[in-house]
């Protein structure tokens, strides 16, 4: 696991090469958190190109793994962040055809099987996780590429001539050419879905490159991008296979089966490795498969909150007793966490608002004390239909069916009429045990669910923030930097369920989830790996009919049957709690201070970004208690808070 970037200035830029080694060392050092253990530069002055590399040593400790590196042929020269899980059986491949190495790390084996195969015949070969840059010194070309599901991130863009790139954007804010503008179309999606959507980035002109695809950039400037695995065909392949599905026996017997080969590779490491245990069903899967395949015991990792409701620890230690794992659990005080609110702009360089980053952050820490490489349970959700939106959109949308448009539509505006103060009053009449909080809050999204015209309408309304015609953003609030979440159709992919399913994992899950699991565990120089995303399990995933995804109102059900098999049921069986901290109790408690000082309304101004008036009502409603405003307000304030950090740096340069 590392970190890359580097520069083509297409016109030169007109340094020999040691100048060139120091730009780029400059810009390898600003994400130099994701390699600790040492940097690495490449330049030719000639046409330049310039490579860097921060380097966190898992495979091939030794100077034979160092980065960048160069073909044999003296063609090539690479540079790469990830792993590859099958890199023995290419390594046999290329042996056959003559090939020698020098060294035992994957990096050595991309980097010739690219050279003798070409990046379009490698990349369906490989096993892992992988963003990479590629320079052909022959053709003058740099293809860039990212792995099928977006585990490891890459950022690119073309200024004045110069083509940057970089596995976070501060990667290239020491380039002189970098300009940075604020996509405000970005901001004002990342204010509903808590994170900027790819492809685009909060930056104009500086984008995320698509998971599954590779991009090859010519002396010209032109571009030629290409698909190598997409989600939407591999969803309409998978529901065809459908017509001959396999007994509940045997799907059980091939997910195992599939998972435990998948775990088996992730614990190929020359580092200590241990896994994320939260205790419920994807991070007990993969730490009982651990304990399957592992030689030894497993070291197992989980964070608990001293705040009724919030912890889930006892759960996971007893998970790891069951299965007798080295086990080691942090309870964390409300203060620690909060401590690391200042510091979240620092390692999310793009405003990020999923509060789950918070104790990813604290587990990742944990972690690194005792281990290089962790395991994580990250994907269950989105493969096998785990989320409550699940359920509750498959509810919403049948009952939806039977009433015609007009009445839903009438329905809405009744419950949206009266204010929220009649609805929370209303409430009081019902006893205490039976009062749903947040009253208001309820139905006001009920209403807005109400007028969902399509599926895709429906899950908008369910995964965001707030509705769009709210979205406080100067000067921007078009849809279209969200639009892909919603937009993306497969042949064949019609049920409402595969059609949720299909949105989360093109959007949500990389853009939020594995955008949130590798800037925390980077952060801290730690290497998560996520099994369940092998991409063969993907494929098999999308292959099982609904009655094996959701059964008897719970979802994941084939994949609670493997976990089951290692794992007593009444140790996971549980209503599902998420991976959060109770922001919403925070931010009128000991955060007010820090929310007053964001949302002044005179410093909002003057930034011109969000307006503060319909802000200031919402904090004011959430104060109070009359409203639970902290959907909205945790991305305003994470917004805010990231463009305090910046703004005064190289990263708005240029404006």
């Amino acid at each position: 696991m590392c970190g890359i970037t580097g520069y083509w200035a297409r016109r030169g830029d007109g340094l020999d090469k040691a100048a060139m080694t120091t730009r780029v060392l400059d810009m390898a050092d600003a994400i130099g958190h994701r390699g600790p253990d040492g940097a690495g530069a490449w330049a030719d002055p000639t046409v330049g190109v310039a490579l860097g590399h921060r380097r966190l040593s898992i495979i091939d400790l030794s100077t034979n793994g160092d980065q960048p590196m160069v073909s044999r042929s003296g063609r090539f020269a690479l540079v790469y962040n990830g792993e590859i899980y099958n890199a023995a059986e290419i390594r046999s491949e290329l042996e056959a055809h003559g090939l020698s190495f020098r060294g035992h790390s994957d990096t050595e084996i991309l980097l010739e099987a690219c050279a003798l195969w070409g990046v379009a015949a490698t990349l369906p070969k490989l096993i892992g996780m992988f963003a990479f840059a590629l320079w052909d010194g022959v053709e003058r070309r740099m293809t860039l590429a990212r792995d099928r599901l977006g585990i490891k991130p890459l950022y690119w863009g073309d200024f004045d001539g110069t083509l940057l790139f970089g596995s976070q954007p501060k990667a290239l804010f020491p380039h002189p050419n970098w300009r940075g503008s604020i996509d405000r179309d970005a901001l004002a999606a990342m204010l509903r879905l808590s994170c900027v959507p790819s492809p685009r980035s909060i930056y104009k002109g500086l984008e995320q490159l698509a998971p599954g695809t590779f991009v090859t950039i010519g002396q010209d400037g032109a571009r030629h991008r290409e698909v190598f695995w997409s989600l939407e065909a591999v969803a309409a392949t998978g529901v065809s296979a459908r017509a001959a599905p396999l007994s509940d026996a045997e799907a059980t017997d091939r997910l195992e089966a599939l998972l435990t080969d998948a775990v088996e590779r992730r614990l190929i490491s020359d580092v200590p490795l241990g896994a994320f245990l939260s205790g419920g069903v994807d991070s007990s899967t993969v730490v009982a498969l651990m304990g399957k395949v592992a030689k030894g015991s497993v070291k197992t990792f989980s964070i608990g909150f001293d705040e009724a409701g919030w912890d889930e620890s006892a759960h996971a230690q007893a998970v790891a007793d069951h299965l007798g794992t080295d086990h080691h659990a942090l309870t964390v005080s409300s203060e620690d966490a909060r401590a690391l609110i200042p510091d979240l702009p620092l390692w999310y360089d793009e405003p990020f608002a999923d509060s789950s980053q918070i104790p990813t952050l604290l587990v990742s820490r944990l972690a690194r004390g005792e281990v290089t490489v962790s395991l994580s349970g990250d994907g269950g959700d989105e493969l096998f239909a785990g989320y409550n939106r699940h359920f509750l959109g498959q509810r919403l949308w049948s009952l939806s069916e039977r009433i015609p448009s007009p009445l839903r539509q009438l329905a809405a505006a009744g419950l949206s009429a009266p204010p929220p103060a009649l609805w929370n009053g209303l409430a009081q009449l019902l006893p205490p045990g039976k009062r749903p909080p947040q009253p208001a809050d309820k139905v006001a999204k009920v209403a807005r669910l109400l007028r969902a015209e399509t599926p895709e309408a429906l899950y908008r309304d369910l995964v965001g923030a707030l509705p769009s015609s709210e979205v406080p953003v100067v000067g921007g609030g078009s849809r279209a930097a969200e639009d892909r979440w919603y937009a993306a159709r497969a042949e064949g992919v019609d049920g409402f369920v595969d059609r949720m399913r299909l949105l989360d994992a093109l959007g949500y899950l990389p853009d939020d989830i594995l955008a949130k699991v590798d800037r925390a565990s980077m952060a801290v120089g730690l290497e998560a790996r996520v099994p369940i995303l092998d991409h063969r399990v993907v494929e098999f995933a999308w292959s099982l009919p609904e009655h094996q995804l959701m059964r008897a109102g719970q979802g994941k059900w084939l994949l609670r049957q493997v976990l089951y098999r290692h794992v007593p049921k009444a140790l996971i069986e549980r209503p599902k709690m998420g991976f959060g901290v109770p922001v919403g109790a925070w931010l009128r408690g000991p955060l007010k201070d820090w929310v007053e000082d964001l949302l002044d309304p005179v410093d909002m101004t003057a930034q011109g970004l969000i307006d503060p008036t319909p802000v200031r009502v919402w904090w004011a409603d959430h104060l109070s208690g009359r409203r639970d405003w902290r959907d909205r307000l945790w991305p305003i304030l994470m917004a805010l808070a990231w463009h305090r950090h910046w703004r005064e740096t190289d990263a708005f340069r240029g404006i």
